[in-house]
């Protein structure tokens, strides 16, 4: 028995932003598979098990668009943080009539992908496959989730279903090899919030993702 899950999701808009555009926002030509794994976890999250994304499936023609974002232009300082965590008392807080900033972002738009993907269990404990996989159909098939699932940003929220039958066919814009170049895999928060990097090829609009564990790219050190 197979213990992997399909899911469909779709939206208006995404945004998977580079982390090397540093002002304005600038999104990936497809979903990251961190982004991936976040969908996931908002549809089905235990401590137990750890969500693998294995396979991104591009639906829709690669599309951009140009918007224009309110964003708070500051950052709350260090220090403020650290005293209120000290003595309890001191605010913590932004005032984002006062602070407020317009910014230009490429996002994505007409936005459809599937996802398939596996997971490892992280203890000895509540190791039962089978019921973690009909958990999670289950949620899906009812459009439940612990938190509305997004498409890289809060703003953009992702329509989702089990995606069921034979997987779809590409459109014709997305046949052939595309080199995406080097693109965020995930955060290794076990050592440091190190983000890990690879190289993704888009054949047929179907992209293959390595384990968390041996990415095959570079890892950066922040």
């Amino acid at each position: 028995m197979s213990f992997g899950v399909r899911l469909k999701v779709w939206g208006d808009y995404a945004c998977f932003t580079r982390p090397e555009m540093k002002v304005e926002r600038v999104s990936y030509d497809v979903m990251t598979p961190s982004a991936a794994r976040g969908i996931l976890e908002a549809v089905y999250w235990k401590p137990a098990i750890r969500w693998v994304i294995e396979r991104i499936r591009v639906l829709n023609p690669i599309r951009f668009d140009t918007i224009r974002r309110n964003e708070v232009a500051g950052k709350l300082p260090l220090t403020v943080v650290r005293k209120a965590m000290q003595d309890g008392k001191t605010p913590v807080e932004t005032f984002v009539d006062e602070d407020r900033q317009q910014r230009a972002a490429l996002v994505l738009r007409d936005v459809a992908y599937v996802i398939e993907a596996c997971f490892d269990f992280t203890s000895d404990e509540d190791r039962n496959p089978a019921k973690h996989k009909e958990m999670f159909e289950r949620r899906a098939a009812k459009g439940q989730c612990f938190h509305r699932p997004y498409l890289g940003c809060r703003e953009f929220p992702a329509m989702f279903e089990l995606a069921q039958g034979a997987a779809p066919a590409p459109h014709e814009s997305l046949l052939g090899a595309r080199d995406l170049g080097f693109m965020l895999h995930d955060i290794d928060f076990k050592d440091g919030m190190i983000p890990r990097f690879f190289r993704p090829v888009m054949t047929d609009g179907v992209i293959e993702v390595p384990h968390p564990d041996c990415p095959n790219g570079q890892e950066v050190r922040t």
